[in-house]
């Protein structure tokens, strides 16, 4: 029997995350407990070694990041030199280049790969924040020397200025909570490239270009459109219903795991509120409230993470077109642990395919094909 999509097939084993009776754990610890506690440094230390950093685990962790998270000038040179292309595929393209400047690019021994990916979770959210500022035709900004948080070094590279008390808060809840989703096509696209032995920057780029599409990273984009051209309060419900009567998908609803919401939505919801009265403008709050409440009454549909993500974004001053990187700063974190962990107990990933195509059929010589 065919499951389309991989539907309920289960690919394999992890230690990194799981999704049991719709509750999302790292490594065991429930998602609420971490959003509530952890900052993503521990996440980080979490999904690589499996254990809660102690002090001194977590500060050596947080100084080795924050002292790789400048660019080699190579790639500032690079993205300053692109086109006006899509912030993914920029991305994309930096991760791919940032392998020519390791010693050595394609092994996969352990401690060497290790130090690799942890250089990416440091390196990945500043190529982001440098990507945001170029298109806005600003120069780049060297992320604060010293300063431990990825939040922050990330807020402050992308703004130039200190960000709030809250906004570190909001940003570094948004890297925890997006660090690692099991096997998610982007993660699961990471693992197949490891398992053929490529290196991590290779295993990485697959990722990358997995999240682009709307159906998986490029969704929270979607619903910033979707807010957008609601505009106010009136237009929410006729908008949602004239799009379900034309059979339109909605973004930022449903999920292929949860049945229910997701559980990391009302963190997200949450921010959403307390950034909006931060900033003294709760509208794109209040639309998105009034979008959950007409999907749940009309489709029994909750919101995912995508949905409130949006409006996280916004008031954080993240331009939509650069909300799936932003989504990719943070699952770095998960991606560079599923490739280690993939290739610690290696086995290609080569599924079969029923084939559904004509059967018995002869070759025609060209000359008698008319």
């Amino acid at each position: 029997m065919v499951a389309r999509g991989l539907e309920g097939v289960v690919a394999g084993t992890t230690r990194l995350s799981s999704i049991i009776d719709g509750t999302l754990a790292y490594a065991g610890i429930e998602i609420d407990e971490l959003a509530a506690q952890a900052s993503y440094e521990e996440v980080v230390y979490l999904l690589y070694q499996g254990e809660l950093p102690t002090r001194a685990q977590l500060a050596a962790l947080e100084e080795a990041l924050a002292s790789a998270r400048p660019l080699p000038d190579g790639i500032l040179r690079l993205l300053a030199a692109a086109p006006r292309a899509v912030p993914m595929d920029l991305l994309r393209t930096a991760v791919s280049a940032l392998a020519w400047y390791e010693e050595d690019p394609n092994t996969v021994a352990r401690a060497a790969a290790e130090a690799k990916g942890l250089r990416l979770v440091a390196q990945v959210p500043t190529i982001v924040a440098t990507i945001g500022r170029l298109r806005r035709g600003l120069a780049p900004v060297v992320p604060p020397l010293g300063e431990r948080r990825t939040a922050r070094a990330f807020l402050w590279t992308l703004h130039d200025r200190e960000p709030t008390d809250l906004e570190v808060e909001a940003m570094d809840r948004i890297l925890v909570l997006h660090a690692d989703h099991e096997f998610n096509a982007s993660t699961f696209a990471a693992r197949v490239v490891a398992a053929t032995l490529a290196d991590m920057h290779a295993a990485v780029t697959a990722a990358i270009a997995a999240l682009k599409g709307p159906l998986h990273g490029g969704a929270n984009a979607a619903v910033m459109q979707m807010l957008e051209e609601i505009e106010t309060l009136e237009r929410v419900e006729p908008y949602i219903r004239e799009k379900l009567a034309r059979k339109e998908r909605i973004m930022g609803f449903g999920h292929r795991v949860y049945k229910g919401e997701d559980p990391r939505a009302k963190w997200l919801r949450d921010l959403s509120r307390r950034l909006g009265e931060q900033r003294g403008d709760l509208r794109w709050y209040e639309l998105s409230v009034a979008i959950a409440d007409v999907m749940q009454r009309e489709k029994g549909l909750f919101p995912n993470v995508d949905f409130y993500a949006a409006s996280v974004y916004h008031y954080l001053g993240i331009e939509k077109e650069l909300m799936t990187p932003v989504f990719a700063a943070s699952r770095i974190a998960g991606w560079t642990a599923h490739v280690l962990e993939q290739q610690a107990d290696n086995r290609l990933i080569r599924p079969r395919a029923e084939y559904v195509g004509p059967t018995n059929r002869r070759y025609v010589p060209l000359d008698q094909r008319g």
